[in-house]
């Protein structure tokens, strides 16, 4: 027996679509940095001209450019999450590669 599978796809919803031209926009601007910032419970996005690694920079890259880290924590999970700290940041990553790096308060 022989068929097709199809399967639909998702519906573009406004807000979607707006999100996505935020996002592309911001990708190509290349000046927007932003942090988020969490206090009692309140997300905000604000500017921040802390320089910290981007995503898919490795481990090695990462020190070569900003040096040792302040703290390394052990890997966790599968794939495994490593957190290095620096004064200004903390840094996240997937196996070697950053996956996210976060400004400290007060940086």
């Amino acid at each position: 027996m022989t068929g097709t599978c199809r399967t639909k796809a998702p519906a573009l919803t406004a807000a979607w679509v707006a999100a996505l031209a935020i996002g592309v926009t911001a990708v190509i601007s290349g000046a927007v940095r932003a942090e988020t910032i969490a206090v009692d419970d309140q997300v905000s996005v604000r500017e921040s001209n802390v320089d910290r690694p981007g995503r898919g920079m490795t481990m090695k890259r990462v020190e070569a450019k900003f040096g040792a880290p302040q703290e390394r924590h052990p890997a966790v999970g599968k794939p495994a999450i490593t957190r290095w700290d620096y004064p200004a940041f903390t840094v996240f990553f997937e196996n070697e590669d950053v996956i996210h790096a976060v400004v400290n308060p007060g940086s």
